[in-house]
């Protein structure tokens, strides 16, 4: 069962050269209890598109030209900012790529623990402080009776990231959207923390759309993956058939980029290759035609002149390319 379904979100940005198109058309869905990761270059409109979801998006100069995302039964984007202070946090959640910048310095880590509970009327102090003792133990934080009262700079970085993960599922959300988890984290603390998120998962039943770049973590975590580029989505299916068989050029390189992952698809061990060239400005976003053709070893003519056709598969998949029956 879909707990979130978003169709054909757009997102614009005004800049000083005009209206750029940051993201265009993208639509998924997300099951519940399961993690959906989305994928892509810095620059693809991964957090954007979630940032949209949650009212997040600073307007101006941002703006939402068109979609919807219905979430139990409500759509998010026609909500007002008051009723999405009341999903924010206790029916949606999120982690935010650098904790030390989304923690406020100022305050003790147990005040800013308990304040979602606190806002939203879960539980008056007493019960949200023992609460966010709890919490702070399942994260992995030693000793949370006296973290609960030490300030974000005491932290390391990892340590840091668990206190946002444990702000996060205080209220015990529905969804958690993890927008790249692991930034500045070195590769242990990295395996910790996704780690951490499945064994979160299975415990509470909360789904998780995991924005990323480590297409490793994807493999091995998510259900299901979207794949955008440019501000528009590639692919998107089940994980395991996409990394066995991707069906846009552009899946394809960033899978042959992870020598682990193409080991295991093959005996052999091939080259490991990269995509070749670079993301296109912002401003030539909104184009219709594929973004990708100047960097794509399958392009033709075709490709230049217009904009792929969405192609559905039976197992599920889906792909925006002319030649995605071929590869």
């Amino acid at each position: 069962m879909s707990l979130l379904t978003v169709n054909d979100l757009s997102v614009s940005f005004v800049t000083r050269n005009g209206t750029t198109e940051a993201v265009k058309n993208v639509s998924f869905n997300v099951e519940s209890k399961s993690i959906t990761a989305i994928i892509g270059e810095s620059g693809s409109g991964k957090s954007v598109s979630c940032y949209a979801l949650l009212g997040l998006i600073p307007q101006p100069p941002g703006r939402v030209d068109s979609g919807t995302a219905e979430f139990g039964g409500r759509d998010l984007l026609s909500l007002s900012e008051r009723e999405l202070r009341g999903i924010r946090g206790s029916d949606i959640a999120m982690i935010f790529q650098d904790p030390m910048t989304c923690l406020n310095p100022y305050m003790r880590i147990g005040e800013q623990l308990i304040e979602p509970l606190i806002v939203h009327g879960v539980a008056n102090k007493e019960a949200a402080t023992k609460r966010a003792v709890e919490l702070l133990d399942e994260v992995g934080i030693q000793n949370p009776e006296v973290a609960m009262q030490a300030y974000p700079f005491e932290f390391s970085g990892g340590m840091r990231q668990r206190v946002m993960i444990a702000m996060a599922l205080i209220a015990e959300p529905k969804l958690l959207i993890a927008d790249e988890p692991t930034t500045a984290l070195d590769v242990t603390v990295q395996a910790q923390i996704f780690d951490l998120l499945s064994d979160l998962r299975r415990q509470t039943g909360a789904a998780i759309i995991l924005i990323t770049h480590d297409m490793g973590a994807v493999a091995e975590m998510a259900e299901r993956m979207i794949v955008m580029y440019a501000g528009r989505k590639a692919e998107f299916g089940p994980v395991d058939q996409i990394i066995n068989h991707p069906r846009h050029p552009y899946t394809k390189g960033l899978i042959s980029c992870v020598p682990h992952i193409v080991s295991d698809m093959t005996e052999e061990r091939p080259d490991l290759v990269e995509v070749p060239g670079i993301v296109p400005s912002l401003k030539d976003f909104g184009q219709d035609r594929c973004l990708f053709a100047s960097r794509c070893t399958y392009v033709t003519d075709k490709c230049r002149a217009s904009r792929p056709e969405e192609r559905l598969f039976s197992d599920g998949q889906i792909a925006d390319c002319w030649h995605a029956e071929d590869l």
